[in-house]
């Protein structure tokens, strides 16, 4: 399995989608996969809606998981609970109680993971050292995304003001311009502060967004609208600028800065993966696993919407194909690992090349 790794982290420097590359005298194509050039992770498809992840500093691959709130990926394919969730309240129940985790990402400081549950709303704070949490908000409505700035203030995004999986799905299946971003700020003993500052209202379902502190700027994907959006950003005031159009795709869901410094977006209903120019907004495809029953889908959904029709029983294996469940994010980082997939199913996609 480490020979496996090292030869596909060769792969990934030739393609220059890491932070070398063979020699700076040639040039290299943008890197790009097919699903053909991948392969489910773990084999046995064990996982439970593993919608997000991160890698921690020593490698270790962290995901989301229905059953546990979290769970830990050995180089094996075995995995692991992870950050001890019940003991700060998660349930994985079916019912109104039951949690879904949901956004994953790595504390600011690198000292914790947070995790969004877009099913109850809350907040989780998991310490890496000791694989504890804690709940540090527990929000009104669903939350998506959950990120740490350098301040320690946490910003999240409210997919729809309501609670539970049929409230999040009915947003996914009609517009209903109640999606937002709200910022929690850290209070200086290191605490959070009562209730979140809301910044940005009336969106149509916001998903996943990335805080680009180096360059003042914040990106959301706005999925039932179909965008991208950018907002200029004061970090150390809290607050953004009107929101701009940086890119029309189709459904953008969870999304992650690659190390060449585009934005790269997973969309469900495309069944793909883009990478977004950051400064143009020019778009090209960096993982298809789109079918040809999948576009005639995302032109029926497309259709249904602008009829203002129900659609989600277009969420299927026909949609999918060869996916093990509807694409949501890309596990992607600056430290020569492998590159995910991640999705509503029972696997991930490791790309090869």
């Amino acid at each position: 399995m480490k020979l496996y790794f090292q030869v596909l982290l060769a792969s990934v420097l030739l393609a220059g989608c890491s932070n070398g590359s063979d020699s700076a005298n040639e040039e290299t194509e943008p890197v790009s996969w097919t699903i053909a050039d991948t392969v489910l992770f773990p084999a046995d498809r064990s996982l439970v809606r593993p919608e997000d992840g991160v890698f921690l500093a020593d490698g270790r691959l962290i995901v989301a998981d229905l059953r546990y709130g979290l769970i830990k990926l050995a180089a094996n394919g075995s995995a692991t609970p992870f950050g001890n969730f019940e003991a700060a309240g998660f349930s994985s129940a079916p019912g109104p109680q039951q949690g879904g985790p949901n956004g994953v990402h790595l504390s600011h400081d690198g000292k914790y993971i947070l995790v969004a549950d877009v099913f109850s709303g809350k907040i989780y704070r998991t310490e890496i050292a000791s694989e504890t949490t804690e709940v540090v908000f527990n929000h009104k409505s669903t939350v998506n995304t959950a990120i740490s700035d350098s301040t320690g203030a946490i910003w999240f995004t409210q997919s729809t003001d309501g609670i539970g999986e049929e409230r999040m799905f009915a947003a996914v299946d009609t517009p209903m311009g109640d999606g937002a971003l709200y910022r929690l700020a850290r209070n200086t003993d290191g605490t959070y502060a009562e209730e979140p500052e809301l910044l940005v209202e009336g969106l149509d379902f916001a998903n996943g967004f990335y805080l680009d502190e180096d360059k003042r700027t914040l990106y959301l994907s706005e999925t039932v609208a179909n965008r991208v959006l950018a907002f200029d950003l004061d970090i150390e005031s809290g607050s953004v600028g009107a929101r701009k159009t940086l890119a029309e795709i189709p459904t953008p869901d969870n999304m992650r800065l690659a190390d060449d410094g585009s934005l790269w977006v997973a969309s469900p209903l495309a069944n793909r993966v883009y990478a977004l120019d950051t400064e143009t907004g020019e778009t090209r495809i960096v993982f298809d696993a789109q079918s040809e029953k999948g576009a005639e889908l995302l032109v029926e959904w497309n259709s249904r919407g602008e009829r203002g029709e129900s659609r989600l029983d277009i969420l299927g294996p026909d949609l999918q194909g060869e996916m093990p469940g509807v694409l949501t994010g890309i596990i992607v980082d600056g430290g020569n690992r492998p590159i995910f997939v991640s999705g509503l199913g029972d696997a991930l996609v490791r790309l090869n090349r």
